[in-house]
Order: structure tokens, then sequence, then C-alpha cells
């Protein structure tokens, strides 16, 4: 059973613990950390500078033994549309879609397998896109290879709209980005402008509503290039609220996928996806 601490008085996540557990080892408390089994306010948090408002509810959840030997049980993730086809959910802020080589079952796809499976058979599972670590929203998962393929063939039509608060105001209230994108490997990270290996990149964004240093934009993407709307945003010099990569460091980044529009494998209906906004994302305006 999850034990829950509301704050006090503004402070680091990483001090506000070692000061609440005093019995337990600074250690094990960075391990719980960054093993994503610490919650404020409903949301996985990993950052140790992640800055708590009074008022913010902190949850740690069972035993360090169980999120050590199996990490994906310390997590429920919240399952918003399921059928014998597509399952999506919302993916909260912290937590990677897919492993990779350093981090085995601390991702969505394992955590979602585990929490599905009943007895010995377990679930199939093909994730359709990724989302980056710190964002949040709708991910999908198809339950087949073919149903996957089939979504993938049409991926190109999706409707995929974000929301992201950004620094500052946009010169243009509502505008298209066209610029290419090219990954360079070595700092992980894409720059944007022509080049050889640069690939299309299409964003459109709206402002929705702003105050005197940030902006609320609707994003809607053409091309799902890795980091676009993250590149692109910064590009314009209005990078997203706590992007360390592209921006300035923060609490959490501000970038949530809301909605999505597919053609469903089977019906071939139009089926529309919303994904609830994190309680902690407005905070950052």
């Amino acid at each position: 059973m999850a034990q829950q601490y509301k704050v006090q008085n503004n402070s680091k996540l990483l001090d506000f613990l070692f000061l609440t557990l005093d019995g337990w080892s600074k250690k094990t408390v960075k391990q719980r950390l960054q093993g994503s089994g610490i919650f404020v306010n409903d949301c996985i948090q990993t950052k140790h500078n992640f800055m708590l408002q009074s008022g913010d509810v902190v949850s740690i959840g069972g035993k360090q033994q169980t999120i050590n030997n199996n990490p994906d049980k310390a997590i429920k993730l919240d399952i918003i549309y399921q059928d014998q086809y597509i399952i999506a959910i919302n993916k909260p802020a912290g937590l990677l879609s897919v492993g990779n080589n350093s981090e085995n079952k601390q991702h969505a796809l394992a955590i979602l397998r585990t929490q599905l499976t009943r007895g010995k058979d377990r679930v199939g599972l093909w994730p359709v896109h990724r989302l980056d670590r710190d964002t949040t929203g709708i991910l999908l998962f198809a339950t087949s290879r073919e149903s996957r393929e089939d979504i993938m063939s049409r991926w190109a039509d999706t409707q995929k709209s974000y929301l992201a608060i950004v620094e500052g105001i946009p010169k243009i209230k509502e505008d298209t980005i066209t610029q290419p994108l090219r990954l360079d490997e070595y700092e992980y990270k894409m720059h944007v402008g022509k080049h050889p290996d640069a690939k299309s990149a299409i964003t459109h964004y709206r402002l929705k509503e702003s105050n005197d240093t940030h902006s609320l934009l609707e994003v809607h993407i053409e091309t799902g290039r890795q980091h676009q709307i993250r590149a692109h945003m910064s590009w314009m010099g209005n990078a997203v609220v706590g992007d360390e990569r592209y921006g300035m460091r923060g609490d959490r980044m501000g970038l949530h996928a809301h909605k999505i529009d597919i053609m469903h494998p089977y019906s071939k209906k139009k089926l529309h996806l919303e994904a609830p906004i994190p309680k902690d994302f407005y905070r950052l305006m």
C-alpha cells in the first residue's frame, strides 16, 4: 500500500524525501526515485531536483524489494481505451515507452504487458509509436503484428494533437513550421535546417493562451520525427518548458499528447482517443 505525504513547504523532491524518510538510507531513497516508485500528485517523478509546492501530495509505493525484483508491478498504467486489437494508455512523465539496454523493465511496454497478463498466458503487445520519456499522453499499442502494420500503413493520415507549454509568446499566433530535421546521434539531438541528411518535418501550432512568461499552444504534426515538436519550438525561439535538451531545465516538460484520430484496423472506422491532462501540467504556466 502506498504511503502518502502532504508537502508543507516548497522544496526539492530529493531533499523532501531525505527529510521525510529519515529511517531510510540515502541510497535506498535514490534507488526508489530512480526506479519510478515516487509519485507527485499521482504522476511518476524521477527527477531529484523536481520542485515541490506546498499542498502537493507525494506517494511512495510498496517495499523496495518489490521495485528492485519486479519493477513493472509497482506501477499501474491508466488505460484509456482497450479492445481486442488496440490498447491506448495515458503515459505518465518519466517513463520510457519501450526498453533500452540500460533499463530492462521500467518502460510502458513491459509494465502494460504484466498488468494485462492473467496466469501463464502473456499478452502480446506491439508498440505503434513512441513518446519521449518526459512527454505525457496517448501511447498506442497493438495486440498483433498485423494490427500494428495496418495502423502504421495509414500513420501519415493519422491526426495527432499535442498541448505544449512554451517559454515566452510566439511572434506569430498561428503558423506552420516546415524546417527539416537531422538527428545528431552523438549529441542525441535534432538539428534544424537544410542538410543532405535532413528529413522533412511539418508542425502546425496555434496559440491558445499566454501570460507574461509562458504560452499554451495546440500543436498538430503531419510528420512524426523524433523530438519534432521540441526541436521546432526551440528553433522558433519558444522552447518547451522544462526541456533541458532544447531549452532550459525545469520541474517537468510541458508536452502532452492530447488527442489522436486513427482508422481502426478491424472496423475501418475512425477512432478518436483523448488523454486526460495531468494535474500538474497547467501549473507550468
